[in-house]
């Protein structure tokens, strides 16, 4: 049996490789899941003797074929939690990630298939993360291009928000900012807000530091 914190480890390292490459850091771990660099290098050690990453001293980590799966299994487990609690238990998905972060390890499998039942196999999350599949395919992480890169005039679609700070999520949400909401690009101020036409209607205002973290999709077609 793993512990929680050995599954934390797996699981975070998988999605830092997904979207990053291998290999991994151990500086990356550690500001991924807020942990100082011995500690991070302690649970490398033990991983590595279990079998479940390569570790190659001074360059970083990568998953092992086992290793993988475990953060698969893992990441499934969350993330179709993070669904139920939405959509069945009213949660608000702000919420949902912490609780997930608690039940993730503790659900069986049973549990596991009827609640992707009752959500008809769902492929997101609300914070619009890819579900791994029941067979533990690795998913596609690549959610699109930061918000931020686009320009005055664009037209997007938002496909993925930032799920670690319930702030945000509280601040996107009463923005109307939530994955499959299309909006317009207003203005682009150098070093400061971004400001967005949502519903061809109304504006908002983003923090570069936010509008940064949102991942959207071009809308091909004339801005209405």
């Amino acid at each position: 049996m793993l512990s929680d914190a050995m599954e934390d480890y797996l699981k975070a390292i998988y999605v830092i490789q997904r979207e990053e490459g291998a290999p991994v850091s151990t500086s990356a771990v550690a500001e991924y899941l807020d942990k100082t660099p011995p500690t991070v290098t302690s649970m490398m050690e033990k991983l590595a003797d279990r079998g479940l990453i390569d570790r190659e001293k001074y360059s970083g980590v990568e998953l092992t074929d086992e290793g993988r799966t475990v953060a698969l299994e893992v990441i499934r487990h969350h993330r179709l939690l993070e669904a139920y609690l939405a959509e069945h238990l009213d949660f608000d998905w702000s919420e949902v990630h912490d609780e997930a972060d608690t039940l993730e390890h503790h659900i069986s499998e049973d549990l596991e298939r009827r609640m992707a039942e009752a959500l008809d196999d769902p492929a997101v999350d609300p914070h619009g993360d890819p579900i791994p599949t029941e067979t533990l395919d690795p998913v596609d992480e690549d959610a699109g291009e930061r918000l931020t890169s686009f320009e005055e005039g664009d037209r997007v679609a938002v496909s993925r928000v930032p799920h670690r700070n319930r702030e945000e999520l509280d601040y996107l949400a009463e923005a109307g900012l939530t994955p499959g909401t299309e909006v317009e690009i207003v203005d682009v101020a150098p070093f400061g807000m971004v400001t967005v036409r949502i519903d061809d209607n109304t504006e908002q205002s983003l923090p570069q530091e936010v509008a940064d973290a949102i991942r959207v999709r071009a809308v091909v077609g004339e801005v209405a």
